[in-house]
Protein backbone atom coordinates (compact mmCIF):
# COMPACT_ATOMS: atom_id res chain seq x y z
CA UNK A 1 0.00 0.00 0.00
CA UNK A 2 1.01 3.62 -0.81
CA UNK A 3 0.84 5.53 2.30
CA UNK A 4 0.10 9.49 1.98
CA UNK A 5 2.70 12.03 2.57
CA UNK A 6 1.14 12.87 5.69
CA UNK A 7 1.31 9.46 7.50
CA UNK A 8 4.69 9.10 6.59
CA UNK A 9 5.92 12.49 8.22
CA UNK A 10 3.82 11.17 11.10
CA UNK A 11 5.53 8.24 11.52
CA UNK A 12 9.10 9.82 10.84
CA UNK A 13 8.21 12.35 13.26
CA UNK A 14 7.68 10.18 16.46
CA UNK A 15 10.12 7.39 15.59
CA UNK A 16 13.13 8.08 17.93
CA UNK A 17 15.08 8.76 21.08
CA UNK A 18 13.23 11.60 23.26
CA UNK A 19 14.45 13.54 26.49
CA UNK A 20 12.74 16.59 28.67
CA UNK A 21 15.69 17.53 30.37
CA UNK A 22 15.12 21.17 30.17
CA UNK A 23 11.49 20.91 31.41
CA UNK A 24 12.28 18.46 33.98
CA UNK A 25 15.49 20.95 35.38
CA UNK A 26 12.72 24.03 35.39
CA UNK A 27 10.05 22.26 37.54
CA UNK A 28 11.60 18.86 38.82
CA UNK A 29 8.85 19.08 41.28
CA UNK A 30 6.37 18.25 38.29
CA UNK A 31 8.24 16.89 35.33
CA UNK A 32 10.24 13.35 35.70
CA UNK A 33 13.51 13.47 33.56
CA UNK A 34 11.97 10.75 30.66
CA UNK A 35 13.45 8.66 28.61
CA UNK A 36 10.66 8.07 25.67
CA UNK A 37 11.78 5.49 22.92
CA UNK A 38 9.25 5.38 19.71
CA UNK A 39 10.09 2.44 17.60
CA UNK A 40 9.00 1.31 14.08
CA UNK A 41 7.61 -2.10 14.78
CA UNK A 42 6.84 -4.87 11.85
CA UNK A 43 2.72 -5.21 12.25
CA UNK A 44 0.29 -4.48 10.32
CA UNK A 45 2.42 -3.40 7.38
CA UNK A 46 -0.64 -3.93 4.68
CA UNK A 47 -2.13 -0.41 5.69
CA UNK A 48 -0.74 0.96 8.52
CA UNK A 49 2.65 1.97 10.27
CA UNK A 50 2.87 1.06 13.62
CA UNK A 51 5.03 1.86 16.19
CA UNK A 52 6.21 0.98 20.15
CA UNK A 53 6.69 3.48 22.63
CA UNK A 54 8.07 2.78 26.17
CA UNK A 55 9.43 5.18 28.75
CA UNK A 56 11.98 5.65 31.63
CA UNK A 57 12.93 8.04 34.27
CA UNK A 58 16.52 8.97 33.44
CA UNK A 59 17.75 7.76 37.08
CA UNK A 60 16.29 4.50 36.73
CA UNK A 61 16.67 3.46 32.30
CA UNK A 62 17.18 0.18 32.90
CA UNK A 63 13.54 -0.21 34.56
CA UNK A 64 11.17 1.04 31.41
CA UNK A 65 7.25 1.19 31.83
CA UNK A 66 4.40 1.72 29.86
CA UNK A 67 4.58 -0.44 26.80
CA UNK A 68 2.20 0.49 24.43
CA UNK A 69 1.67 0.37 20.69
CA UNK A 70 0.53 3.02 18.07
CA UNK A 71 -0.65 2.18 14.72
CA UNK A 72 -1.21 5.16 12.42
CA UNK A 73 -3.58 4.64 9.99
CA UNK A 74 -5.60 6.63 7.33
CA UNK A 75 -8.87 7.03 6.98
CA UNK A 76 -9.95 4.51 3.71
CA UNK A 77 -12.61 7.14 2.35
CA UNK A 78 -9.99 9.80 3.07
CA UNK A 79 -6.35 9.67 2.90
CA UNK A 80 -6.54 13.63 4.41
CA UNK A 81 -7.81 11.99 7.43
CA UNK A 82 -5.41 10.21 9.84
CA UNK A 83 -5.95 8.08 13.08
CA UNK A 84 -3.99 6.26 16.04
CA UNK A 85 -5.08 3.25 17.63
CA UNK A 86 -3.68 1.88 20.98
CA UNK A 87 -3.06 -1.66 21.93
CA UNK A 88 -1.70 -3.11 25.23
CA UNK A 89 0.60 -6.02 25.68
CA UNK A 90 -0.76 -9.01 27.52
CA UNK A 91 2.84 -9.59 29.05
CA UNK A 92 4.61 -6.20 29.73
CA UNK A 93 7.76 -8.42 30.61
CA UNK A 94 8.06 -9.85 27.27
CA UNK A 95 8.85 -6.48 25.74
CA UNK A 96 10.62 -4.94 28.18
CA UNK A 97 13.35 -2.60 27.17
CA UNK A 98 12.68 -3.57 23.43
CA UNK A 99 12.72 0.17 23.24
CA UNK A 100 17.02 0.08 23.04
CA UNK A 101 16.69 -3.35 21.83
CA UNK A 102 14.58 -3.17 18.79
CA UNK A 103 15.63 -6.99 17.88
CA UNK A 104 13.02 -8.03 20.30
CA UNK A 105 10.09 -6.01 18.12
CA UNK A 106 11.37 -8.45 15.15
CA UNK A 107 9.35 -11.19 17.52
CA UNK A 108 5.87 -9.17 18.60
CA UNK A 109 2.92 -10.94 16.88
CA UNK A 110 -0.69 -10.11 17.31
CA UNK A 111 -1.29 -13.15 19.87
CA UNK A 112 0.56 -10.67 22.51
CA UNK A 113 -0.77 -7.11 21.78
CA UNK A 114 -4.79 -6.12 22.47
CA UNK A 115 -6.48 -3.83 20.83
CA UNK A 116 -8.07 -0.99 23.35
CA UNK A 117 -11.11 0.26 21.27
CA UNK A 118 -11.92 3.83 23.74
CA UNK A 119 -8.93 4.97 22.87
CA UNK A 120 -8.28 5.50 19.00
CA UNK A 121 -7.13 9.82 18.65
CA UNK A 122 -7.91 11.54 15.58
CA UNK A 123 -4.79 13.51 14.23
CA UNK A 124 -5.86 16.89 12.63
CA UNK A 125 -2.26 18.31 10.54
CA UNK A 126 -1.18 21.45 9.33
CA UNK A 127 0.95 21.63 6.37
CA UNK A 128 3.46 24.62 7.58
CA UNK A 129 5.60 24.61 4.63
CA UNK A 130 6.95 22.21 1.98
CA UNK A 131 8.05 19.24 3.76
CA UNK A 132 7.02 20.06 7.75
CA UNK A 133 3.45 19.40 9.41
CA UNK A 134 2.23 20.32 12.97
CA UNK A 135 0.30 17.35 13.77
CA UNK A 136 -2.09 17.26 16.85
CA UNK A 137 -4.52 14.67 18.57
CA UNK A 138 -8.14 14.32 19.98
CA UNK A 139 -10.06 11.52 21.78
CA UNK A 140 -12.24 9.98 18.38
CA UNK A 141 -14.67 8.97 21.41
CA UNK A 142 -16.46 10.38 24.30
CA UNK A 143 -15.94 7.11 26.34
CA UNK A 144 -13.12 7.25 28.32
CA UNK A 145 -9.37 5.33 27.51
CA UNK A 146 -9.62 2.17 29.82
CA UNK A 147 -8.83 -1.36 30.07
CA UNK A 148 -8.02 -4.16 32.25
CA UNK A 149 -4.85 -5.78 33.45
CA UNK A 150 -3.76 -8.08 35.55
CA UNK A 151 -7.50 -8.04 37.30
CA UNK A 152 -7.03 -4.17 37.75
CA UNK A 153 -9.03 -0.73 35.82
CA UNK A 154 -6.90 1.33 34.68
CA UNK A 155 -8.58 4.98 32.95
CA UNK A 156 -6.06 7.01 30.90
CA UNK A 157 -6.27 10.44 28.71
CA UNK A 158 -3.91 9.97 25.89
CA UNK A 159 -3.04 12.60 23.29
CA UNK A 160 0.32 14.42 21.71
CA UNK A 161 1.42 17.09 19.33
CA UNK A 162 4.34 16.89 17.18
CA UNK A 163 6.25 18.78 14.71
CA UNK A 164 10.00 17.81 13.14
CA UNK A 165 11.25 19.69 16.32
CA UNK A 166 8.89 19.02 19.41
CA UNK A 167 7.12 16.09 21.07
CA UNK A 168 4.53 17.30 23.38
CA UNK A 169 2.70 14.30 25.59
CA UNK A 170 -0.86 14.96 27.47
CA UNK A 171 -0.86 11.37 28.64
CA UNK A 172 -2.27 11.08 32.38
CA UNK A 173 -3.68 8.57 34.04
CA UNK A 174 -7.33 9.13 35.65
CA UNK A 175 -9.38 8.22 38.93
CA UNK A 176 -12.04 6.67 37.72
CA UNK A 177 -14.21 7.84 41.10
CA UNK A 178 -12.98 11.47 40.63
CA UNK A 179 -12.19 12.00 36.73
CA UNK A 180 -9.59 13.57 38.02
CA UNK A 181 -5.80 13.24 37.25
CA UNK A 182 -3.26 11.21 39.21
CA UNK A 183 -0.13 10.82 37.22
CA UNK A 184 1.56 12.28 34.10
CA UNK A 185 1.09 15.65 32.39
CA UNK A 186 -1.19 17.31 35.28
CA UNK A 187 -0.16 21.02 34.57
CA UNK A 188 0.63 20.43 31.17
CA UNK A 189 1.96 18.61 28.42
CA UNK A 190 5.88 16.95 28.90
CA UNK A 191 8.08 18.54 26.21
CA UNK A 192 10.23 16.25 24.39
CA UNK A 193 12.79 16.91 21.92
CA UNK A 194 14.59 14.13 19.95
CA UNK A 195 17.88 13.03 20.49
CA UNK A 196 18.29 10.24 18.26
CA UNK A 197 16.28 9.72 14.90
CA UNK A 198 14.71 6.08 13.83
CA UNK A 199 13.26 6.83 10.60
CA UNK A 200 15.06 4.88 8.78
CA UNK A 201 13.58 1.96 10.83
CA UNK A 202 10.17 2.44 9.20
CA UNK A 203 9.28 0.03 6.85
CA UNK A 204 7.55 2.17 4.31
Amino acid sequence: MTFSAQLIALGQYLAGEFDNHPQALAQPAWYVHLRLWIRPVPLFTEDSITLFAEQASVVNLNQPYRPRLLRLRENEASPQQLRVEYYMFKDIESVKDAGTNPQLLQQITLEQIEFLPNCTLNVEFQHNSANKYHFKTSPQSDCPCSFNYQGKNFQVFLGFEVTPETLLTYDKGIDPQTGKGIWGALLGAYQFTKIQDFADELLI
